[in-house]
């Protein structure tokens, strides 16, 4: 969180390789002037808590930094080429890694009117409200000059996820369904939803079967319980898999293998995760409100933890 020094400053001779994947909004970070980094900790914090989506918050952190929103192509004197793996539902540019490389749309009304929705201004820092009250000097925008010698190309999405996991399944004997709309929206909320979506394909497709899909969901935090929008998307299922009576297995994880600020990628759940949780005087409900799935999954054992993967698709 320090300015660029003049010394790396790409001249126009030379060519700048940016390559990008999911996390890089948090990791890749150089404020803009008369923002600290605990400003900007603070910000993403609060957003996330109220949960704010992956376009919102980018939004807001295009517009505290010196390098996001094209900034970071728009300071460099010669050609700069980046790749990227998207963590984005809809794959846009723009908002992966919060757009380093490429025009940016949005604008500082646009970011003080994400603070107005997540919260109100009086939850954000001080220094953060007047920049995007009084600040100056745009991000670049799609087709900006200072842009011109620039491109960045997509090589990895969800899809390929999806297309990877439907190729493993299809080699262990299972029939495949991959739904290939995006899994949004607040976790407990998409996760009834989806479920209902997955009952209605059992009653189509002979057993055994495998469904795959992905998605980006929210959690809203309000509790005091640890978890992360994987863990409580499988928790919301866990009462209607039990009055279903489905013989079903579903695993919910986060692709980088780190869910939430846990060490797991997510959880697994089906239809006697209510009963066995009951044995242990736990409650799906109770541990929603608390946003607490993470104690909740634990206790039975039914946490998924592959460890860091590397990579972040959805």
């Amino acid at each position: 969180d320090t300015p660029l020094r003049k010394r790396n400053v790409v001249t126009a001779h030379e060519e700048l390789l940016v390559f990008l994947s999911g996390g890089a909004s948090a990791l890749m970070v150089a404020a803009a002037e008369g923002i600290t980094l605990e400003d900007k900790q603070r910000t993403t914090s609060r957003l996330l808590r109220e949960g704010a989506d992956i376009y919102s918050l980018n939004t807001v952190r295009k517009h505290l930094s010196a390098v996001k929103g094209g900034r970071l192509a728009a300071r460099c004197a010669g050609a700069c080429r980046a790749f990227v793996i998207s963590d984005v539902v809809g794959d846009d540019l723009s908002v992966i890694a919060s757009g380093p490389t490429v025009g940016d749309a949005s604008t500082f009304r646009d970011a003080l009117d994400v603070l107005a929705r997540f919260g109100g201004e009086a939850a954000y820092p001080a220094a953060v409200v007047d920049r995007f009250r009084r600040a100056t000097g745009e991000t670049p925008k799609p087709g900006d000059r200072a842009l011109a010698r620039t491109t960045t190309t997509l090589i990895g999405s969800r899809v390929d996820a999806m297309a990877g996991a439907e190729s493993e399944a299809r080699a262990r004997g299972y029939r495949v369904v991959v739904f290939d709309g995006p899994v949004t929206g607040e976790a407990r909320v998409a996760a009834a939803a989806h479920l209902h979506a997955l009952l209605a394909m059992a009653q189509t497709v002979p057993c055994p079967l495998c469904v795959i899909s992905s998605g980006e969901t929210t959690v809203r935090v309000t509790g005091r319980g640890r978890g992360g929008r994987n863990q409580e998307f499988a928790l919301a299922m866990a009462v209607p898999l039990a009055e279903n009576r489905v013989e079903a297995l579903i695993a919910s994880v986060g692709t980088d293998g780190i869910d939430g600020p846990t060490d797991a990628a997510g959880a697994l759940v089906d239809a006697t995760t209510l009963e066995r949780g009951r044995t242990l005087g736990l409650s799906p409900d109770r541990s929603l409100a608390d946003n607490d799935a993470y104690t909740f999954f634990e206790a039975l054992g039914d946490l998924v933890r592959t460890g860091p993967t590397g990579t972040n698709v959805g």
